[in-house]
């Protein structure tokens, strides 16, 4: 939901789409709109669309104070536009199903490389894609997290698991369970964090995943790192 003082352009470029796209979407009126505090903003991503639900306003999270804007420059290796390889992926699937808590891209106080996806803790974290294991252990900001790789450079991530239950050098199909879902790491609720990867950048998941049954309810926030 909008919140006082938000407007067209800044939740354009916090979501990294056109305004005149969100005025087409959203039937209004004109580039210039007002929006209502309270107002629900459908945000297209690729052949899907998001109601999101803006509750955070720019103070942050209650007791944590200002946060400081995130660079208008994404890191090296964080691509946003849509990738020239997407009929030529894998036949990437939902790592789990549940709601998108947290967008791919740029954030108040820096850039988020995947999305987070929540559901009930110890849910099972399935392989988006056929490939081999190459991480299965922990890391500071992901938790205990699970890599793997597959054909022409792709690689996916899978973060903040309870339990990994694959292990380095093992082959696994679309659709295996790898984990089950925590919140390890740098996280602030039980979700998977997931990262679609092609030769050192990572894309937006969401540009590579099937529509999902139905349309999610986002809500800014997750934990905030450049993972």
């Amino acid at each position: 939901m909008v919140v006082k003082g938000e407007t067209l352009a800044a939740i354009a470029r916090r979501y990294n789409v056109s305004v005149a796209v969100l005025v087409k979407t959203n039937r209004l009126p004109s580039e210039t709109a007002k929006l209502k505090v309270g107002q629900k903003l459908t945000i297209p991503f690729g052949s899907t669309a998001v109601v999101v639900s803006s509750a955070r306003s720019a103070a942050g999270r209650p007791g944590m104070g200002p946060r400081a804007p995130a660079s208008p420059r994404p890191p090296t290796g964080l691509t946003l536009a849509v990738p020239d390889f997407v009929e030529g992926a894998p036949a990437f699937g939902w790592p789990v199903e549940g709601t998108v808590t947290s967008l791919f891209g740029r954030r108040r106080s820096g850039w988020h490389r995947g999305i987070d996806v929540k559901a009930e803790r110890g849910t099972i974290i399935f392989a988006a894609a056929e490939g081999t294991v190459v991480v299965s252990g922990v890391e500071p900001r992901y938790g205990r997290v699970v890599k793997i790789e597959h054909d022409d450079g792709f690689l996916t991530v899978y973060a903040h698991n309870e339990e990994n239950l694959v292990e380095v050098g093992m082959r696994v199909g679309a659709g295996d369970p790898i984990a089950t879902l925590g919140r390890t790491g740098r996280a602030t609720a039980h979700h998977v964090h997931f990262e679609i990867r092609r030769n050192g950048s990572v894309y937006n998941p969401l540009y590579l995943l099937p529509r999902p049954r139905s349309v999610s309810q986002v809500e800014e926030g997750g934990e905030e790192t450049e993972e």
